[in-house]
């Protein structure tokens, strides 16, 4: 092993070398990526929870859809809703911690803050789309006749009904085009949303590989 320097004739070597001990800046290093390894990983474990949350909400809109039941649908919305927020804020505990002093991965903190942003933004139009899909087409919504009036010389008296005229016809034409301008909108934006994340998402998994390689 090569001299450091030599002072009054003693060779003075590195004190890490000579006892057999890594330099502590080489330690440290180690330390950081296994932090940020851990904290990575943690991320995967909260999408995957979002991931499982997606398919439940889907599953019971489609039974709500077919079946009926507000009680029970709601109950679901309650719950997914839950799940979500302990989500948000366990990935933003996450980007916290990546912005500590001991780690500094700034660059880690945006890359899952820009997921959560697109998160949320899937979220809100994964609702959108659901409260449009439960309310229907304006020209095909069902008519409650609770206010019409029913006697048994003239029976039913709906006051719903009205001359067909071609303004009405019109009106109807544009409420239905606007229902399906919003529904396409959200359909789109909810791609656009997923597509992002898958973005992120992969970046995510080439950091975990550069860490585990390190």
């Amino acid at each position: 092993m090569d001299m450091e320097r030599s002072e009054g004739g003693v060779e003075v070597r590195p004190l890490e070398e000579e006892n057999g001990v890594e330099p502590m800046d080489t330690v440290d290093d180690a330390s950081r990526s296994g932090k940020a390894l851990d904290l990575l990983r943690r991320f995967l474990d909260v999408q995957r929870r979002r991931a499982e949350a997606y398919t439940k909400l889907r599953r019971g809109f489609s039974e709500y859809m077919s079946n009926g039941g507000e009680e029970t649908y709601q109950q679901l919305c309650g719950e997914i809703t839950q799940e979500f927020n302990d989500c948000s804020k366990q990935v933003i505990e996450l980007e916290s911690l990546f912005l500590m002093p001991d780690l500094c991965q700034a660059d880690l903190a945006n890359l899952l803050k820009a997921v959560q942003a697109q998160e949320k933004q899937k979220l809100h139009l994964s609702i959108k789309i659901q409260v449009l899909k439960k309310s229907g087409r304006p020209s095909e919504r069902l008519v409650m006749h609770d206010s019409c009036r029913f006697d048994n010389v003239k029976g039913h008296q709906c006051v719903h009904v009205q001359e067909i005229t071609e303004a009405a016809g019109t009106e109807d034409a544009e409420a239905d085009a606007e229902y399906d301008n919003a529904l396409k909108e959200a359909i789109c934006g909810v791609q656009e949303a997923v597509t992002s994340i898958n973005e992120y998402m992969e970046e995510v998994r080439y950091e975990i590989e550069d860490l585990q390689s390190e």
